[in-house]
């Protein structure tokens, strides 16, 4: 398959951009796939879309890496770096980005759903990192990620298990943000990015790159970020339609134009 092939992208009308894993048979993420979603990353950066939603497979989301990829140090390098490389470009994408996870999400995969904003996983969704299992750690930032998301005692219990969670015990500890049936996952992604491109993109981009920023500081050098980001959306059309409309017509009527 080209590298084209193994990760597609849809832009709607509606201004949100589905990307899909299209790798057979089980969305490993090798590294001519993640060169593409890297690709696919700095486009999405470069002309943002309203909101972003990934998916994989109806059975698996992306089984993770490929394993038959690896061999030494040598190559232990090249695939880390290619993982960073794709999962920190697809999370430094400035809109809200949503994984929407249906089946297994092990390893990379599972990494590449956390280096999303927000996760929706459908009742058939399975998370894991099993590295430990063929005696390696995780290498594309399950390592860093998932403590910050779950906690590090819980984060260290799955890695040095390697047991797989399911999608409501995932939703118990904070790794899926919401849980619904495998027939209403992209509907409920779709609806929630819409949700967001049809409003203040510009105000939803500032709010991801201060809580992304503020996260990795301490308190008074976040607020000082928001402070920035509270004075930067006042530049914006839209801040000016917003407040006009609240004051003439009443909270959540404003129609947006994204400028």
């Amino acid at each position: 398959m080209s590298n084209e092939s193994l990760v597609l992208i849809e832009r709607h009308d509606s201004g949100v951009a589905v990307v899909t894993l299209n790798s057979p048979k089980v969305n490993a993420l090798s590294t001519e796939l993640l060169s593409r979603l890297h690709t696919l990353a700095e486009e999405l950066t470069a002309k943002p879309a309203g909101a972003v939603v990934l998916t994989g497979g109806e059975r698996l989301f992306a089984a993770g890496a490929d394993i038959s990829q690896f061999g030494g140090p040598d190559e232990a390098r090249t695939i880390g770096a290619a993982f960073h490389t794709a999962l920190n470009a697809f999370a430094a994408i400035p809109s809200f980005t949503i994984a929407a996870v249906s089946g297994f999400a092990l390893g990379g995969g599972c990494e590449l759903s956390m280096a999303c904003d927000y996760r929706i996983g459908s009742t058939k969704a399975v998370f894991g990192q099993p590295e430990i299992l063929l005696g390696i750690i995780p290498g594309g930032g399950g390592t860093q990620r998932l403590p910050r998301i779950v906690g590090a005692s819980r984060a260290k219990e799955m890695m040095l298990t390697g047991r797989q969670v399911k999608a409501d015990e995932a939703f118990r500890i904070g790794l899926l943000d919401e849980v619904v049936e495998p027939e209403a996952l992209m509907t409920r992604a779709m609806e929630l990015a819409t949700s967001v491109s049809s409003g203040a993109t510009q105000a939803a981009r500032i709010i991801k790159h201060v809580v992304d920023a503020g996260i990795e500081t301490d308190l008074a050098s976040g607020l000082a970020m928001e402070l920035r980001g509270f004075e930067e959306v006042f530049r914006t059309d839209d801040s000016q339609i917003g407040v006009k409309s609240f004051l003439e017509n009443g909270p959540g009527k404003a129609t947006f134009t994204g400028r």
